[in-house]
């Protein structure tokens, strides 16, 4: 019985999430792979965790859309500077301010 339940509750869940949801989920997710590597060789870990979702949190979606299509590959010039130039937005530093980190030096 409770093996049901948890899979009438998994198909609600999964029914409660549309298309698009699902794709930005699977575009934030790969594009955390790129920037946490960039991120880390700023700031040491847990904080780089911390400062990589204050920079997906205000990364448009053009660009966590750029960011996602360089999972596999070192960070190039454009990636960090793509990942510079969200860090370097007055919200992203709120951001990383409210975590009790300092701005990101890229």
């Amino acid at each position: 019985m409770k093996a049901l339940a948890g899979v009438m509750v998994m198909a609600v869940a999964i029914a409660a999430c549309s298309p698009e949801e699902l794709a930005t989920d699977l575009t934030r997710s790969t594009a955390r792979t790129v920037v946490l590597p960039v991120v880390r060789d700023a700031v040491s870990p847990p904080a780089d965790t911390l400062a990589t979702e204050c920079i997906l949190n205000n990364g448009t979606n053009a660009e966590l859309n750029v960011l996602a299509r360089n999972v596999g590959n070192s960070a190039g010039t454009l990636t960090v500077q793509t990942i510079r130039t969200i860090a370097e937005r007055p919200a992203t530093r709120a951001c990383l301010a409210g975590q009790g980190l300092p701005p990101l030096v890229l």
